[in-house]
């Protein structure tokens, strides 16, 4: 054994070990998060940022550009995906795909710098490392570290449904505190002379008030995570929901490689979704309250009417898109979540160059009426909006989008049903041909009820959802029902991004304590209950055309803890280790005098 740590401290001093710790990091933080779920890794993840600190303390530039460094290893290994992501949506060849993912790991792995360099100063004005500094340390540089694809070391360790629900009082910044504060004692203690150090009564005392705080920590978080885990297992949903997804696995884009026009495209594409919905009907022997449909379901097209009054908008407007979204909501009785483009004016002029589009959730109620409709604020940079101009011309396939402004939460429908209601034949998809849809709206009116309005729910697209503070934000619109997130992850293939993202969404469901409904165009669709736990056995696969049916509780419950204050506890510990340090700092600097 001593022979082992001998050659491991002469393996320290070496650069391949450098480059041995931003390996340990990248890998382990993988390993750690969705799909493998092997959670109980996170604690040993930060080692090689410990190892790095420890190294080249106060070597504050090497440690700036190692942090850098860590986020391209990072990158790399747990968000490889960017690779194809620009390979499939910016249309970039392979060399320039694979620049992009490591330009990704510096310009979103702020993170990585914050921590090395505020943990080193930190520590050594302290005289010594210490836990609190670690922990501090670590979740300040996930609350500041911008990211484009937002995640936080306290995802890694909510794979343990115990401790996620801690998120519901200190958000997931406080998992990260947690993490760190739990990494770094195991780091210090070197497990490896752990009979040695009881065997030794100073060693073993020094051990246990080392680990005393820690395990306080630790046991804190399992107490309290435990006490809210059996208050909300046995709380009584006020009502259920019966829910259909759809999952059409809409093409990226119409332009087909077997030469079909994109007109049969689309066609094929609208008709398979019609079946689809048709299909899981029948199976259930029952009408749902709520068809979703996913981001992109029906990619570049509109059911707003009321674009055919600005320029371009006969070529958004899609008649017969309209027209099957008002048939599913008659046909069914259900109301209709769906996704679309939009588009409107900025000024009062009507200039083609004040035209913006937006990316649009939208409600149609059970009698096919068009209702409210949520615009996306969170663009995904690279995607659907460049930092400058002059980068649309590399990637023309980045959409140009403006972000929305109304954090208004969307109502939903039920009807309530005639004595002797009458029957009309369904307007399938192809009957749509050559209908508009106030045809088809008509032409269901025998049919229409008195509508209730049953609440209101929480409007997601896309990676909205995995941006706590953000989401947050919705808090002011009213007491949401359950969390829906529309999304379209089918750029990014067959690897581990769709997991990943739905993973991250996960405690949104903790924080506001109601169920998540995930419709994705190409998967992976599915459902998240009010505990945070994924509901075994619907999932939808990737890359594949299927419908998903869960009935899903309607919890009422006030707002929580973190929903009403956010991130107060993780600043007031910022705050006070601040000051802490601020003292400590003018202590010194008086006695140097």
């Amino acid at each position: 054994m001593d022979s082992f740590l001998h050659r491991f401290r002469e393996f320290q001093k070496t650069l391949f070990f450098d480059f041995f710790c931003f390996l340990w990091v990248g890998a382990f933080t993988f390993l750690s998060f969705a799909p493998f779920y092997l959670s109980h890794l996170v604690w040993i993840a930060p080692f090689g940022l410990f190892w790095i600190t420890h190294k080249y303390s106060g070597r504050y530039w090497r440690l700036v550009g190692y942090g850098f460094l860590f986020g391209v290893f990072f990158y790399a290994i747990a968000f490889h995906w960017i690779h194809h992501m620009a390979m499939v949506f910016g249309n970039f060849p392979w060399p320039l795909a694979f620049i992009i993912l490591l330009l990704a790991g510096v310009l979103f792995g702020a993170k990585f710098p914050i921590f090395l360099v505020s943990y080193s100063f930190l520590s050594r004005r302290a005289g010594k490392h210490s836990v609190w500094v670690a922990g501090v340390c670590g979740m300040a540089a996930d609350m500041i570290g911008y990211q484009l694809f937002p995640w936080y070391w306290g995802n890694l360790a909510a794979g343990n449904i115990i401790l996620a629900q801690t998120v519901e009082i200190t958000g997931v910044y406080g998992l990260s505190f947690l993490v760190f504060v739990v990494s770094y004692t195991l780091f210090e203690t070197n497990l490896l002379h752990l009979p040695e150090i009881l065997r030794s009564k100073d060693k073993r005392s020094h051990f246990i008030k080392f680990w005393t705080l820690p395990f306080a920590l630790l046991l804190l978080f399992v107490i309290v995570g435990s006490t809210l885990y059996l208050k909300w297992k046995n709380v009584t949903p006020t009502k259920t929901l019966e829910v259909l997804v759809v999952q059409p696995d809409a093409p990226m884009s119409i332009r087909d490689e077997r030469g079909r026009s994109p007109r049969e495209v689309i066609e094929d594409l609208m008709g398979r979704m019609d079946k689809m919905v048709e299909n899981a009907v029948q199976r259930a022997g029952k009408n749902p309250d709520l068809i979703i449909l996913p981001e992109a379901g029906i990619p570049y097209f509109s059911a707003n009417r009321e674009l055919l009054k600005i320029k371009m908008g006969d070529r958004i407007y899609w008649p017969r898109f309209d027209s099957l979204m008002v048939s599913f909501a008659n046909r069914y009785k259900a109301t209709v979540f769906f996704n679309e483009i939009d588009a409107a004016y900025k000024t009062k002029s009507s200039g083609r160059e004040y035209l913006r589009y937006f990316n649009n959730n939208v409600v149609y109620d059970p009698n096919g009426v068009r209702r409210q409709a949520y615009q996306k604020q969170y663009l995904v940079m690279f995607g659907e909006t460049m930092p400058f101009e002059f980068m649309y011309d590399l990637s023309p396939q980045t959409g140009r989008f403006d972000p929305g402004e109304s954090f208004d939460l969307l109502h939903y429908y039920s009807d309530i049903p005639k004595e002797n209601p009458p029957t009309v034949l369904p307007v399938t998809w192809e009957k749509t041909e050559g209908l508009d849809a106030e045809f088809v709206r008509n032409y269901y009116s025998p049919t229409h009820t008195e509508l209730k309005d049953e609440g209101i729910f929480l409007p997601l697209i896309c990676y909205e959802v995995i941006v706590p503070e953000f989401v947050r934000k919705f808090k002011d619109s009213g007491n949401p029902q359950f969390i829906a997130n529309l999304t379209n992850d089918k750029w990014y293939g067959t690897t581990t991004e769709s997991d990943q993202h739905f993973e991250l969404g996960r405690l949104r469901a903790i924080e506001w304590r109601r169920w998540l409904v995930r419709s994705t165009n190409s998967g992976i669709s599915g459902y998240v209950d009010h505990l945070g736990n994924f509901i075994e056995g619907k999932s939808t696969s990737l890359m594949k055309a299927e419908t998903s049916w869960q009935q899903i509780q309607v919890i009422d419950s006030p707002p929580g803890f973190y929903i009403l204050y956010g991130n107060l506890i993780p600043w007031i510990m910022i705050v006070l280790t601040g000051i802490y340090y601020g003292n400590l700092l003018l202590r010194n600097k008086k006695s140097e005098a």
